[in-house]
């Protein structure tokens, strides 16, 4: 719940939790998304997820592919709803720009993190990402279980 006015509020709907496991995440932007009213209603209903979803740069515009949303049966009936269509995401063009250089010389990757709620619009929170290595992905488990151990001692010592 938020005390603050509605508009300061980040509402999240749904994390791409594989994202975090699989990439350092270098940058993050915040990005508008071109939907149609029945998507719209499936992803305030909770009937969207990322975990198969990745961006792309085409012709200067950003694209958000295999992201699915789920048509909801009472939402969807005057339309044939495609539930992994490639959606529109709406940046700056000065942010855009950046992403192409990054993408394309540096070797990073844009993935979507989130999806969240911004002044009653939906929005999709990309990240520029570079791909950790097995290795890498052992020592952040190990971290975090270590992480994890010191708050539990931390907890009993309080007592």
């Amino acid at each position: 719940m938020c005390l603050s006015p509605p508009y300061f509020c980040l509402m999240s709907i749904v994390d791409n939790k594989k994202a975090f496991h699989d990439y350092f995440i270098e940058e993050r932007f915040e990005a508008g998304m071109a939907l149609e009213g029945w998507e719209v209603k499936s992803i305030r209903a909770g009937r969207v997820q990322l975990k198969e979803a990745y961006v792309i740069v085409r012709k200067g515009e950003v694209f958000l592919f295999g992201a699915h949303i789920s048509a909801l049966p009472t939402a969807s009936t005057h339309v044939s709803p495609d539930s992994v269509r490639t959606r529109k995401l709406l940046l700056r063009a000065e942010e855009i720009k950046k992403l192409i250089g990054k993408v394309e010389r540096s070797g990073y990757t844009l993935v979507p993190l989130n999806l969240h709620y911004q002044r009653g619009r939906i929005k999709c929170e990309i990240g520029l990402v570079k791909g950790k290595k097995q290795h890498d992905k052992r020592d952040t488990e190990r971290a975090r279980d270590a992480q994890r151990e010191i708050a539990k001692v931390m907890k009993q010592n309080r007592r």
